[in-house]
């Protein structure tokens, strides 16, 4: 398995993959998710196996340790030198799932986000998932504001010692 950062011509498998991973209503647009790719793909990290991109974790800069739904849709809001990286998608293809893909790309994530001297990483999960990314050392800071896709947030927040 190789974890690295997602090179422009896999843009498309992560478009399908997002797809593939959350429902309609909570995933990104194909729109978005090229405008993201092309202002920060320096936040998209992927898991290869075989030559195939079969994972992969994203997410925008910004100065507050917080999450709100206008990053999701707006990226002037991405600032490269922020203190937070945000998480907005952690995504397995279904058939790839239970064989510690995504513990390592949240785990290339945190190592990446110190390296670059950010504060910490922000995210929001549905309720299912808290425990999952306490095991990474996050806080749950209690049901999240966010209504994006319709769904019930909880904030997660990883400061950095």
């Amino acid at each position: 398995m190789e974890v690295r950062q997602a090179k422009q011509e896999e843009l498309e498998a992560l478009i399908k993959i997002e797809q593939i991973c959350f429902p309609p209503a909570e995933a990104a647009t194909v729109e978005d998710m090229r405008k993201r790719f092309n202002v920060f793909q320096e936040n998209f990290i992927v898991a290869v196996e075989e030559g195939k991109v079969v994972g992969f974790i994203n997410g925008c800069v910004t100065d507050k340790p917080e999450l709100p739904d206008a990053l999701y849709h707006d990226t002037a809001l991405h600032n490269p030198e922020g203190a937070y990286q945000t998480v907005f998608g952690l995504n397995v293809l279904p058939q790839y799932r239970k064989q510690g893909i995504a513990e390592q790309l949240v785990s290339h994530l945190i190592k990446l986000s110190k390296e670059r001297g950010k504060t910490g990483i922000v995210l929001t999960c549905k309720e299912h998932l808290v425990h999952y990314y306490q095991k990474f050392g996050f806080k749950h800071l209690g049901v999240s504001a966010s209504s994006h896709g319709g769904s019930k947030w909880n904030d997660m927040l990883l400061i950095f010692d």
